[in-house]
C-alpha cells in the first residue's frame, strides 16, 4: 500500500460530487422503503421485494460503479495519472492502494443503506437486514473491483458500467434464467438465501448454491484485480511514449 496514492484516491472520491450522489442514492432507497412500509403495512414480503430488487439489484451496483470508477477514472481522463505512474511504484501497489480506499467506501454506503432500508421497510428480528447486509458486502467487493477494472480499460467507464449494472445485473440477471447464473447479483444472493431459508416469507433465492456463489465471487474479484494490474502496466508504457 502507498499512503500518498490512497490519500489522492480518498480526495478524488469523497471530495467530489460523487459523494453527494452516493448520499442521494441512499436517501432515495430510504424514501422508497418508507413508502413500501406505509403502503404495505410492514409486509415482510414487500420489504424483501424492494430491498432485493431495487436496493440490492439496482442501487448497490450503481453505488459501486461511482466508487470503483471514481478513484481512478478522473485521473485517466485529465491525464494526471501520468504523475502516479511516473513514481517508482509497482503497478500492483497502485491498484491495491486505490482499492483499499474504494472497497471500504463502497461497503459503508451499500451495506449501511441496505441494512437501514430493511429496518425501515419492515424486518423481523433483523433477519432481512443481516442476510442482505452480508450479500451487499460480498457484492460490493466484487462490483467495485470490476468497475475499477472497467475504468482502466475504457474512458467511457460510466456508460459501460451503467449498461452492465442496469441491463445485465438489474434486468437480465433478475428475470432471464440463462443469465441469472452468470451475475454477481445471483452469486452474492446465495448467502442471503442460506441465512433466510428457514422462513419462506422472505422469498429470497439465488440460482447458484452457497459454495459456488462464494467461489465465483472470489474468482471474479481476483480476475478483475489481475486484469487491472496488467492493464495499468501497458497504460504506463503508452503514456511514457
Amino acid at each position: 500500500m502507498n499512503i500518498v496514492v490512497m490519500r489522492l484516491a480518498y480526495r478524488a472520491l469523497l471530495g467530489s460530487r460523487r459523494s453527494w450522489v452516493l448520499i442521494g442514492l441512499a436517501l432515495l432507497l430510504f424514501a422508497v422503503a418508507g413508502l413500501i412500509r406505509w403502503g404495505s403495512g410492514g409486509s415482510l414480503g414487500a420489504s424483501a421485494g424492494v430491498i432485493v430488487n431495487f436496493g440490492f439489484g439496482i442501487l448497490v451496483p450503481i453505488m459501486c460503479l461511482l466508487v470503483g470508477t471514481g478513484v481512478i477514472a478522473p485521473e485517466i481522463e485529465d491525464g494526471s495519472i501520468v504523475y502516479v505512474l511516473a513514481k517508482p511504484l509497482p503497478r500492483r501497489t497502485i491498484v491495491f492502494s486505490k482499492l483499499a480506499v474504494a472497497i471500504p467506501v463502497a461497503l459503508v454506503f451499500s451495506v449501511a443503506s441496505i441494512v437501514v432500508a430493511a429496518q425501515i421497510a419492515g424486518d423481523k428480528d433483523g433477519q432481512l437486514a443481516a442476510a442482505m447486509g452480508v450479500s451487499a458486502a460480498l457484492a460490493s467487493i466484487a462490483y467495485t473491483s470490476v468497475f475499477f477494472m472497467i475504468a482502466i480499460l475504457t474512458r467511457n467507464s460510466i456508460i459501460v458500467g451503467l449498461i452492465y449494472a442496469l441491463l445485465w445485473e438489474g434486468v437480465l440477471a433478475g428475470y432471464v434464467p440463462g443469465v441469472r447464473t452468470l451475475s454477481i447479483r445471483q452469486w452474492a444472493l446465495a448467502p442471503a438465501e442460506e441465512m433466510l431459508k428457514g422462513n419462506p416469507v422472505w422469498n429470497v433465492s439465488s440460482d447458484v448454491g452457497l459454495i459456488a456463489g462464494i467461489v465465483l465471487l472470489v474468482i471474479t474479484t481476483t480476475a478483475a484485480i489481475w486484469i487491472s494490474v496488467q492493464r495499468l502496466k501497458s497504460l504506463s508504457v503508452r503514456v511514457s511514449d
